[in-house]
């Protein structure tokens, strides 16, 4: 469930990392504390970890040229004539296998719905464009276009698409793109009405092929299986420290980067948690979530248990939680409207008396998952975010299924497993959590 802003490094920014050019230094610290815990004997339960890393073929560039077409295909339904992808863009990894990082300086790569795609970046970088460009599908198809310190990116981008019969007409700009940069080519390019490219790039990625689902349900598994490692290592007086240093040494087992948060008592009614330091004690709620990456897709679980023997109400609270998961998973299936799922999830818990509104289940039942830890669509009412969204669930959609309660000043209680959407439901890639006690019984 994690979004940037929270504890430790924001799950974005850390998909961002681990998915890019240098993936073996993904975790950063999260490997130097693995290599620590690794100085001394690690726990039996994460010791014996299997290792994940390979079980999934890369994807290919003939895969990737046939997600280009898709995307001409949305363009030429949206009457957008090119969509421009610019610097931390997850969308041109998937549609071209680089990132295109820049910082302050404008790199981007502009896909027409017809003629010859380019990247535009500094002169500097040119050979390293080329290379970039050199392992993906446009390697012989391609322009590469350069500005100096002194000159005008936009501008370049803007005579990019004028060289390609795009005078005028719609461009679409990633949702992501800096407000600096879009404010930019809209004044280099006042002819061009730039718009949300989100309806080509969300209408491709939204949709899961069986490859996509190869990488999905293997990262699920990962991160379940670290879960389950570090449950059974866990002890009384283990600081969150001492539990990410556990968490990183199990994911170098398993070879994937990957991280997760710990939040344990009252600190378990924020849904996000907190960064203070805090120590396990006996018969205390335990929370913790998040995933990894497998070729780029990320998995997002949550799982919550006490060490010791819970309270009545923290196992009826539970109970409430899991009946609300698994009422989310029975609406789930193609042409229901997205946000008669999280109806479904919070009416259980609001007919448990756990209401009103957002009180105390205070965010939506699920968020769209693939290569960003969050994306589109959204479980919610009300999900628009700036573009028109067809509000019914397809075949092939991915999403958490992640109720939760939270009790300010006791305790709080999420599960949460990723919910793939099947021509005639839908199924959770990892099996839901039975109880407090023992939380991975069901496996």
């Amino acid at each position: 469930m994690r979004t940037r802003g929270e504890s430790m490094v924001s799950r974005r920014s850390f998909f961002r990392i681990a998915g890019g050019v240098a993936a073996v230094s993904a975790a950063g610290g999260w490997m130097e504390e693995a290599a620590a815990v690794e100085t001394s004997s690690l726990p039996v339960p994460i010791a014996a970890l299997p290792s994940f890393a390979g079980k999934v073929a890369p994807i290919s560039n003939d895969e990737r040229r046939a997600r280009i077409e898709g995307a001409k295909e949305l363009m030429a339904q949206n009457k957008i004539d090119a969509i421009v992808l610019a610097n931390d863009s997850t969308s041109s990894v998937y549609f071209a296998n680089i990132r295109l990082n820049g910082g302050e300086r404008l790199w981007a790569l502009a896909i027409p719905a017809k003629g010859k795609p380019f990247v535009v970046c500094p002169a500097f970088e040119n050979a390293r464009a080329h290379e970039l460009l050199s392992a993906g599908p446009f390697a012989a198809d391609a322009d590469v276009l350069t500005w100096q310190e002194d000159e005008s990116p936009f501008e370049l981008v803007v005579r990019g698409l004028r060289d390609r019969g795009i005078a005028t007409g719609r461009v679409g700009l990633d949702e992501n793109m800096k407000f600096v940069f879009s404010s930019s080519l809209a004044q280099a390019g006042p002819q061009l009405t730039f718009v949300i490219a989100t309806p080509v790039t969300a209408g491709c990625r939204m949709i899961k092929d069986a490859h996509e689902m190869e990488c999905l349900r293997t990262a699920s598994a990962a991160t379940l299986a670290v879960y389950k490692a570090v449950y059974h290592s866990l002890r009384e007086g283990m600081t969150t420290t001492d539990v990410r240093g556990l968490i990183a040494a199990a994911y170098d087992k398993v070879g994937l980067p990957g991280e997760a948060s710990l939040n344990i008592g009252t600190f378990t009614a924020s849904p996000h948690g907190s960064r203070q330091v805090q120590t396990i004690r006996e018969g205390t709620v335990l929370m913790v979530d998040d995933g990894c990456l497998v070729e780029g897709y990320a998995s997002d679980i949550t799982r919550t248990f006490v060490l010791g023997k819970p309270t009545e109400k923290m196992k009826s609270v539970f109970e409430v939680v899991h009946q609300a998961q698994q009422a989310a998973l029975a609406a789930a299936k193609p042409g229901v409207e997205l946000a008669s799922v999280d109806a479904a999830a919070r009416k259980v818990i609001l007919d448990a008396g756990y209401g009103p509104g957002f009180k105390y289940f205070s965010h939506r039942v699920g968020h769209g998952l693939g290569m960003d830890g969050h994306e589109w669509p959204y479980l919610v009412t009300n999900d628009m975010f700036g573009w028109e969204l067809d509000p019914r669930m397809r075949a092939g959609m991915v999403f958490s299924d992640e109720p939760g309660i939270y009790m300010p000043g006791e305790f709080g209680v999420r599960l949460e497993d990723d919910m793939h959407i099947t021509e005639n439901g839908a199924e959770l890639l990892t099996p839901a959590s039975p109880s407090l006690e023992d939380p991975f019984a069901s496996e």
